[in-house]
């Protein structure tokens, strides 16, 4: 059984090609505000469609905003679908939690495949308890079938410590380690990913369309590897 599992988890952590990102070469995509859709996605086999950002209110942080930013129902009958929100503050209001529910309960009656929620959020070393203690929360009040997902920043791993990990490993059901900023590939990647690697969490690398990337062959041979995710752009 414990092989099977491993064949099963490595086959779905498809090899990445060297040099620059090809996204007719992977199956797993973030889908951002004004990015047109592409044909790569009718045969995904997950998509991370942002649905809106929140964010205090300018001069205000007590006032908490939610700005939707839902991006349309992608051509894609095979995917599973995680719904993202970008979070610039974690003090979220009961309002903007009472959103994100209505905005998952809408998605499942209209027939997608929904595998849970992402959020996606730079957490900053000193306030890395205060995110754990957000997520715990945010678990809480979810459907007991949706699954949780959050994004990292490519020095997180050396930020967060073992008691934090352990604390992670039981809140959410993956980490999507981000190696681009803006539209680039951050140039020292490859420094970073022997601590990424050391992560004793599901976590897969998200890549951006056109960027710099060679693999590792490390990557594909870590049992908690669970593939890439392509961040599209616009031509």
């Amino acid at each position: 059984m414990k092989a099977c599992l491993c064949a099963a988890m490595l086959a779905s952590a498809q090899a990445a090609p060297a040099g620059t990102v090809d996204a007719t070469q992977y199956d797993s995509f973030w889908l951002w505000a004004g990015v047109k859709p592409q044909a790569v996605l009718h045969d995904a086999r997950t998509i991370y469609v942002l649905q809106g950002q929140i964010e205090a209110a300018p001069g205000d942080e007590s006032q908490v905003r939610f700005i939707a930013q839902g991006v349309a129902s992608p051509d894609a009958p095979k995917a599973r679908i995680w719904l993202t929100y970008r979070a610039h503050t974690l003090r979220w209001t009961p309002r903007v939690t009472q959103i994100m529910l209505a905005q998952l309960a809408r998605w499942r009656a209209s027939g997608h495949t929904i595998n849970g929620i992402q959020i996606d959020f730079d957490a900053r070393t000193l306030h890395l308890q205060d995110y754990l203690d957000f997520l715990r929360t945010l678990r809480a009040t979810l459907p007991a079938d949706c699954r949780l997902s959050i994004t990292g920043l490519l020095d997180w791993s050396s930020r967060i410590d073992t008691e934090q990990v352990n604390q992670l490993k039981h809140i959410v059901d993956e980490v999507v380690v981000q190696t681009y900023q803006g539209r680039h590939t951050i140039a020292s990647y490859d420094a970073y990913l022997p601590r990424v690697a050391r992560l004793q969490l599901p976590f897969r690398i998200g890549i951006i369309e056109d960027g710099v990337w060679d693999a590792p062959s490390y990557l594909a041979q870590n049992p908690w590897f669970r593939g890439y995710v392509v961040f599209l752009r616009n031509p």
